[in-house]
């Protein structure tokens, strides 16, 4: 339909019947999804009806239309397109915006940030001048900009927005206007948009800070507070601590989250404001509050007595984002002042500073200490910050107090959940607490252990959480009737339940038992990567296919699946697109797809697809190539990146880890700098992949520094800037980083992403510090330097501390040096325990040796995280499953918990084991089947494994021709094998002898005379049977 006919159709309706539909169509029941292009056009003739109302856009007019008329439209950010083309006018805007401002708390953020988009096209104006701003024209000539034309909806924008709606010397005057401050005072901007706010403030020569609103002391910039006095430094530090502070531990406690670190500007603050002072008596540390967290460690150690340093411990305790090293250095001296951690409020009283206790003194508490701890209002809080191994060690001793899982559930904090081991959550013959478990988040092999006492007790499935129901598995839920079944699996859709591959292949197998479901779409998305269009056919159009397996996780499925690429196969044939070039509506319906489609899709459609390939996990060296031709040849909606504004790298950011020099260096570096001090602070990329970054952003040919430049000093400010690597070249960074500098704040540097030959600058600054071996303190926050410290150099170290190798270990370092600092760590009589056994984990477990292993005790395997040592060689898998099965006795009768438990070691398990195993309903997936030792599998009956694998076994089939599979196979008669009702062949036919296995690895004769034996034992059974009649 043409925008035309719309408006004519419309016209002729009357109002209140077209109300009446409207207000029918609002409701989300009764109405189906409607395209965008249908959007635009039906705003567009209802638009025009509305504005034949007398008094249009009056406020009460608009408050009747909105709510429940127009607002499924106006969600869509493209029908803002018919305002444009439309001319409607500011004035009319102005009143739109303020309608759109009353249903803004009604609406979820996702509406909200639709509307924003759609608010931002109509006032992006034409570049050169702000839309709907004209100083000498009296109707356009209010400052109070952002609350007439944006209202609410600014908590949306980012800093590339408002730099898009007007330049920096009218965004100062719009800042700067009162109601525009009102506004904000009561907003929660996105930290970037409010740090460039603040400062649009802070800029003016003139600008006092005590007129700054308390909401924005939090997003000071250094340059703000470095001509401060001390009265001043003390005054903007206790706003600071009254104003921020709260704020950070309240998203800190949020269970989606590790706690926000502080930003640099927040630490060079924080140092400007401490460096005011020379000393640090109780009642300046009190002053400081939050500011504190500036200290230096040379500061810590000289400037503030152990004395000091006790007296100020209930405010020290209140400061949030101590790093490593400050909380173990004013642990230490307040140990040194005569502190003693001896009870729980003790413990408690350290708040922030938990940090720095060693998971070695928390083991030294009796239990009800710790649980007297947790139980103290903060204190938890306080814990988010805290290491892995420390968080560990105080889940063990609650744990020890509690008793049982369900004290434990009961007693356990909320962000502390997920550090309990698997082997402490099996319920047995106890009830659980579905509502304790619904209150806290856990990891999926956790949910597992608890899913099947769950289901038990709970009969409304929507009651349950989506952590909760991750636990699904094939064991728990295969005695349900299919009825109810079917409501589990519709309950996982409602609450948005992600699912791993297994589990969601073993929910298609149940809940299509009785054939294809009609209502698929009462189903979670992910199921659909298991499922055809033909399947779908009875729910939906094949677009409608395509647009969900769109939204769904296809990385769940490996890349270069069969199963994936006629996934895309069938989405391109559905949708008509028989060659290369893709629409931006096609890539839109694509949705993920789009990450699988090849480069000569990526380089024939020009810019089209880039927005949705933001999204993609991964690219292939192919791909990321054709994006890096299509953006350097500039002819995208974004242009060449010579013109490309903070908004568009964060429109790009998915996309930003694989441009490379060619087009990093020709972003302006008024852009770019800028945006990238957000972007590594927020955006949990791999320090390697930050490095690479760095690398193509440094200049390629330098000069040798044989002094340090003077623009290049390297002060106590840039030293806390992230971004400090991509101010240095590697020739710089040794000519003026001073080694006492790096020591001072080595817990922060070694985590910036250096270079390979910037981190080669660092340890050799550390090596002339330390010729005769590094310290511990040094030995803990080496972070990415650990990777080139060679073998003869961690020979030197004293790894006493399981702490200390959790913290080595934490970096990720190649193969051979963990290997090394594990034998290290031995070699010095250190036990495996628990912190060690975290520490080395899934990702090292490999690596230790039959005598390392050997020292692992089954009560300390049980009590640690599980392991996972299937890529492990076979000897290690062997050792450890004896030491499991001892360590999950206890657990053998509660099934489905003990096969979880016992699950990542079974490719160690003997025969008999797996017999037993077959006959408890385990339906175990045929990846882990396949998995198991080959010798154990060939002493299975057809019967084994029919019980092992269960709702499994047709996907037996699929890998009848893989080693060991087909191994078995050829050792079964074929009668067996029919049984199975798989369709399996190549078993022994009847008649024919089978001869017992022989499992060493055959030489190439006896493997032909195998050959041979078995052709002629047919015909030597035959010639006996001829003889024996003829006799």
């Amino acid at each position: 339909m043409d925008y035309t006919y719309s408006i004519l159709f419309f016209s002729k309706l009357q109002t209140n019947l077209l109300a009446a539909a409207l207000e029918s169509f609002g409701n989300p029941v009764s109405r189906g999804p409607l395209s965008q292009e249908w959007n635009v056009i039906f705003f567009s003739g209802i638009w025009e009806k509305l504005l034949q109302l007398p008094e249009a856009t009056s406020p009460s007019v608009l408050a009747q239309w909105l709510p429940k008329r127009l607002q499924p439209f106006v969600v869509n950010p493209k029908v803002f397109t018919c305002l444009r083309t439309k001319n409607t006018s500011c004035e009319r805007f102005h009143k739109l915006v303020a309608s759109l401002n009353g249903i803004y708390p009604n609406l979820t953020a996702e509406d909200q940030k639709n509307i924003y988009k759609g608010l931002k096209y109509y006032l992006k104006g034409d570049g050169s001048k702000p839309n709907c701003y004209n100083a000498p024209l009296p109707s356009q000539s209010t400052t109070a900009w952002f609350a007439n034309y944006l209202g609410s909806y600014l908590e949306h924008a980012i800093v590339g927005d408002l730099q898009l709606f007007a330049d920096k010397r009218t965004l100062q005057t719009f800042a700067r206007d009162p109601v525009n401050l009102q506004l904000v005072s009561n907003l929660s901007l996105p930290r970037e948009t409010a740090v460039y706010y603040t400062s649009l403030l802070t800029s003016a020569p003139s600008f006092q800070l005590a007129s700054l609103p308390d909401r924005l002391v939090c997003y000071l910039s250094p340059s703000a507070v470095s001509g401060l006095d001390r009265q001043d430094a003390l005054r903007l530090a206790q706003r600071i601590t009254k104003n921020c502070v709260s704020s950070w531990i309240r998203i800190g406690t949020r269970e989606e989250g590790p706690a926000p670190s502080l930003t640099t500007e927040e630490r060079q603050v924080a140092s400007l404001l401490v460096n005011k002072f020379d000393r640090f008596p109780p009642d300046t540390l009190n002053a400081l509050g939050q500011a504190a967290v500036g200290l230096s460690l040379s500061q810590l150690e000289n400037g503030v007595s152990n004395g000091d340093l006790h007296a100020s411990l209930p405010s020290l305790s209140r400061v949030h984002g101590w790093n490593a090293e400050q909380a173990r250095t004013l642990v230490s001296k307040l140990l040194g002042s005569g502190y003693q951690i001896s009870d729980g409020r003790s413990l408690a009283a350290l708040g922030s500073l938990v940090a720095g206790v060693s998971s070695s003194s928390l083991q030294s508490l009796p239990p009800d200490a710790i649980l007297e701890a947790v139980r103290i209002p903060g204190f938890v809080a306080q814990l988010k910050a805290a290491p892995a191994a420390l968080k560990m060690a105080l889940v063990e001793k609650i744990a020890s107090a509690a008793g049982s899982p369900v004290s434990l559930v009961k007693h356990i904090p909320n962000s502390l959940a997920i550090y309990i081991p698997k082997s402490r959550l099996a319920f047995g013959d106890e009830k659980p607490d579905v509502q304790e478990l619904n209150q806290k988040l856990w990891s999926r092999e956790q949910a597992a252990m608890f899913f099947n006492d769950v289901l038990k007790v709970e009969s409304n499935f929507s009651r349950l959480s989506p952590s909760v129901l991750q636990g699904f598995t094939c064991a728990a839920a295969n005695e349900m009737e299919t009825e109810r079944f079917q409501q589990l699996a519709q309950a996982m859709k409602q609450k948005n339940v992600k699912l791993g591959e297994d589990q969601l292949s073993c929910l298609v197998k149940r809940v299509t038992l009785n054939g294809i479901p009609k209502d698929l779409d009462d189903y979670p998305k992910d199921m659909l990567l298991f499922l055809s269009p033909s399947d779908y056919a009875g729910t939906g159009s094949c677009q409608q296919y395509v647009r969900n397996v769109g939204e769904a996780n296809i990385d769940l499925l490996q890349r270069d699946s069969p199963q994936r690429k006629q996934l895309l196969s069938d989405a391109l044939a559905c949708l008509n697109i028989p060659d290369t070039g893709v629409s931006e509506e096609h890539a839109e319906v694509l949705g993920h797809l789009v990450c699988d489609l090849g480069e000569e899709y990526i380089r024939s459609s020009g810019g089209s697809l880039l927005l949705q390939l933001n999204q993609c996990q991964s690219f292939t060296p192919g791909q990321e190539e054709a994006i890096r031709d299509v953006i350097r040849n500039g002819s995208t909606p974004f242009g060449p990146p010579s013109k490309w504004s903070a908004s568009t790298l964060h429109e790009l950011r998915g996309l930003f880890h694989i441009f490379d020099r060619s087009i990093l260096q020709k972003i302006p570096q008024a852009v770019l700098t800028p945006w990238l001090k957000s972007f590594v602070h927020d955006l949990p990329l791999p320090r390697e992949q930050l490095a690479a970054m760095v690398q193509n952003l440094l200049p390629s040919r330098r000069k040798r520094a044989a002094e340090c430049p003077p623009d290049k000093n390297i002060t106590e400010a840039v030293v806390m800037d992230e971004l400090m690597p991509i101010y240095y070249t590697p020739e710089e960074l040794q000519a003026c980083l001073q080694g006492v500098t790096l020591v001072e704040h080595l817990a922060q540097m070694s985590h910036y992403p250096f270079t390979d030959q910037q981190l080669a600058v660092l340890k050799k600054k550390l090596d002339e510090l330390y010729p005769n071996g590094y310290p511990d303190k040094v030995i803990r926050n080496l972070g990415a330097i650990a990777s080139l410290v060679t073998f003869d150099e961690i020979k030197k170290w004293n790894l006493t501390s399981a702490d200390t190798l959790a913290f080595l270990l934490s970096n990720e370092p190649p193969n051979d040096q963990a290997a090394f600092i594990i034998t290290k760590y031995i070699s010095l009589g250190n036990p495996l325990n628990v912190t060690a056994l975290n520490a080395i984990g899934t990702r090292y477990i490999c690596l230790l040796t039959e005598p390392q292993l050997q020292m692992i005790d089954p009560d300390t395997l049980k009590r640690a995280n599980s392991l996972d040592p299937s890529a492990c060689p076979q000897a290690t898998k062997d050792i450890l499953y004896p030491k499991a099965k001892q360590a999950f006795a206890d657990k053998r009768s509660q099934l489905p918990a003990y096969y979880n438990l016992i699950k990542p070691y079974l490719p160690g398990a003997p025969g008999e084991d797996l017999s037993a195993l077959s006959r408890d309903n385990v339906n175990m997936d045929v990846g882990t089947f396949m998995s198991l030792r080959k010798d154990s599998i060939l002493k299975l009956t057809a019967g084994d494994i029919r019980g092992l694998l269960g709702l499994n076994l047709k996907d037996l089939k699929g890998q009848q021709y893989n080693s060991p599979a087909q191994d078995w196979i050829r050792l079964q008669r074929q009668s067996e094998l029919d049984k199975l009702d798989i369709g399996i062949t190549g078993g022994i036919p009847d008649g024919y002898i089978s001869l017992p296995p022989k499992l060493e690895k055959p030489t190439t004769a006896s493997w032909s005379t195998r050959i041979s034996a078995s052709r002629l034992l047919p015909a030597l059974l035959l010639s006996v049977l001829l003889t024996s009649f003829l006799s």
